[in-house]
């Protein structure tokens, strides 16, 4: 419950002239003496309660126990460490609740280092942050020991029941190095996004691939099954080998599409940069085609023009082209939803950032626990997508009862 102080408490507390900020905030400063004075007072409240008396008070007398004086106790809070005195009983049942037994961290000081940690911080850097800003030293072992309680809730996130229906669920992968066997290794994170039939973003999980192609996919869309999920209308892909083979081995309905933002990124990767600008508009046109058919078309079009010169983007497009077209036997909503991918891209944008600060993680453990905190801080931010509300028209008109089902 919230506590109104009086202007005649203020004025009290703060008698004597004019302050300076390292009166109100430094290291003996009016903070950190006021929460000294108030969790000592509630500590004493708290050995009153379980006594059943007052200090002080006769009534304690022949109760079978009383006050035996108080030990110090160092305390992490985030104002920096405060020195407490607890109070202690002659028999030894008292267990405070404010401030626990055992106890060395006071609310919000973890949650302080799990933010910088999930931001990208180093243990290092973590430990220097603190030390500058709270004047605390803080070991690497409490560090490790903080961050690795987000492991529970990792687990319980990445096994969590998600909806029946996904309309758009767009799978990708992140490169990450990490050590494994006393190598350090280049392995792929998939980050599975759905979009529910509200148009609400969600992460459904985290895979760190751990054996090539169809079996480690194979085993990611069965996790979501076994979660749930029963049906996705379209699922859009990186364009790997084996990969739409392994979707439509457990969800035989869905529509898979090749990501169009993956397949120009490859393509530019054959071209020199002088080249880059002229060429782009010629790509763009293939998949801004009213129809599959126009579309082959711009197809070659681009070859008669650019495939001298680079043979290798339209055999890449060809040998895509069974899971290029089936977005074209959409409406333009649904069709740039698909092919932009703003939604994944912007939650890999975020999570690449982070990985760059991190020369390569100690384990596959260390490197989903700063994921999934990545990904926690970056939820609060996301927003419905624009052109939602006019696919959700066109899903239903295209999809019928399956969207419906999503819906409901």
């Amino acid at each position: 419950m919230a506590t109104d102080f009086s202007p005649e408490i203020l004025d009290q507390l703060l008698a004597g002239g004019s302050l300076k900020p390292e009166d109100l905030a430094g290291e003996d400063g009016l903070f950190r003496r006021l929460k000294k004075a108030l969790l000592e007072r509630a500590l004493g409240a708290e050995l009153t309660h379980h006594l059943g008396y007052e200090k002080g008070d006769p009534a304690g007398r022949g109760s079978g126990n009383s006050r035996n004086g108080t030990s110090s106790k160092a305390l992490l809070t985030d104002d920096g460490e405060i020195e407490i005195e607890v109070p202690r009983d002659r028999a030894g049942t008292f267990e405070p609740v404010i401030v626990a037994k055992g106890q060395t961290r006071f609310d919000g000081f973890d949650e302080k280092i799990i933010s910088l940690y999930g931001r990208g911080m180093t243990v290092r850097e973590i430990q220097g942050h603190l030390a500058e800003l709270y004047g605390t030293e803080v070991s690497p072992d409490l560090i490790s020991k903080v961050t690795d309680a987000i492991l529970d809730e990792l687990r319980e996130w990445q096994s969590r029941p998600l909806e029946a229906i996904y309309p758009v669920v767009f799978f990708d992968a992140l490169r990450v190095k990490i050590r494994d066997e006393g190598m350090v290794k280049n392995k792929a994170v998939y980050v599975v996004l759905g979009i529910t039939a509200s148009g609400e973003k969600d992460v459904l999980g985290l895979w760190i691939e751990q054996t090539e192609g169809a079996k480690f996919w194979l085993k990611v869309m069965n996790d979501l099954r076994n979660r749930g999920v029963a049906d996705i209308l379209i699922a859009v892909v990186d364009g790997l080998k084996g990969f739409p083979e392994a979707i439509n081995s457990v969800f035989p309905k869905a529509m898979v599409q090749t990501c169009i933002v993956h397949l120009i990124r490859n393509s530019l990767s054959f071209v020199s940069w002088k080249d880059r600008k002229a060429i782009l508009p010629s790509i763009k046109a293939i998949y801004h085609a009213e129809n599959a058919d126009a579309a082959l078309l711009r197809l070659e079009d681009f070859e008669a023009e650019w495939g001298k010169r680079y043979p290798a983007i339209g055999a890449a497009w060809r040998r895509a082209w069974e899971h290029v077209i089936p977005f074209f036997a959409f409406a333009p909503e649904i069709r740039k939803m698909i092919y932009t991918t703003n939604a994944v891209e912007a939650l890999n944008r975020s999570l690449r950032k982070i990985i760059k600060t991190r020369g390569s993680f100690a384990n596959d453990e260390a490197a989903m626990k700063l994921l999934y905190l990545a990904i926690r801080n970056a939820g609060i931010h996301w927003r419905r997508p624009v052109a939602w509300t006019a696919a959700m028209g066109q899903f239903a008109i295209q999809f019928g009862e399956r969207f419906a089902g999503s819906a409901d």
